[in-house]
């Protein structure tokens, strides 16, 4: 078979499956299997398929009809410009939370931060690899997402700078920081039942609620601010699009200042940040 032949046949059967942008992840499994790049397969129309790879292909695109993302088949997901390896410990993440990398970069660098439930450590490895002369700690719950975001530093050249800690929020956690950031679990237990089958199926339920009304992470970041949040020090933290207001007034009621709630590329709050402006 022909790539533009198996291309179209790839895209049918995940249209047929009901899948989103259907041609869109025909094209990254194709490129994956052929070992080409996503942009190259225009230019190829002609190009020999060989049984084993259309073998292969067909078994991605099983997967995918059956609502496993991409990135999870691929193995790693493109955040900031670069590859993060994911696993099924891990949440895999999405573009939106790019807002919070935004945000902080627009900050002054900060000598030292805190990723706060890290995952694969998408956020605190990017902000490393963007700060030089930044150092942090990464900690999670979870000894196997510890273990992808050391795979993580390691290949973006961060793991000298970086400590993974385990630990529950700051129960482990000594020192301060000029800068916490997380993306922690939010979703509250009356929209778990409404996620879309790729999320609910794939990512850990741990990385994605916390029960009630999804705001008890907030509390316990708001209130570490206290201890571990340094003079003039930032928190920046990912929020469903609907906690905005409440999660600004949780960190407004912990005594930080200059709250402000950002919004993402498509205008729904995204994220929270706040400054410790006493001793």
């Amino acid at each position: 078979m022909i790539l533009r032949d198996a291309l179209l046949e790839g895209t049918r059967a995940l249209r047929e499956a009901g899948v989103p942008g259907p041609e869109r992840d025909a094209r990254l499994l194709l490129a994956e299997v052929l070992s080409m790049s996503v942009g190259r397969l225009t230019l190829e129309p002609d190009w020999d398929v060989s049984p084993d790879q259309i073998k292969q292909f067909h078994g991605f695109l099983a997967r995918r009809s059956a609502r496993e993302p991409v990135s999870r088949i691929l193995g790693r997901r493109n955040f900031w410009g670069r590859d993060f390896e994911v696993t099924p410990d891990v949440l895999d993440p999405r573009p939106e939370t790019e807002t919070l990398i935004d945000a902080a970069l627009k900050g002054a660098p900060p000598k030292s931060l805190i990723d706060l439930g890290c995952g694969s450590g998408i956020i605190g490895v990017t902000l490393l690899a963007e700060w030089q002369m930044a150092s942090g700690i990464c900690s999670d719950v979870s000894q196997p997402c510890l273990a992808v975001t050391t795979r993580n530093a390691t290949t973006h050249g961060v793991r000298s700078r970086l400590e993974l800690v385990q630990s529950s929020w700051f129960e482990q956690i000594d020192g301060s920081f000029d800068l916490i950031v997380s993306n922690p679990p939010y979703i509250t237990d009356d929209e778990m039942a409404l996620l879309d089958p790729d999320v609910a199926l794939h990512d850990p339920h741990l990385a994605l609620t916390p029960g009630g009304d999804g705001l008890s992470p907030y509390r316990i970041l708001a209130t570490g601010t206290q201890t571990h949040l340094a003079p003039k020090g930032r928190i920046l933290v990912e929020v469903g699009w609907k906690q905005g207001p409440d999660v600004a007034q949780i960190f407004s009621d912990a005594g930080l200042t200059q709250v402000q709630i950002i919004p993402d590329m498509d205008g729904r709050d995204r994220v929270v940040s706040g400054r410790k402006d006493t001793q």
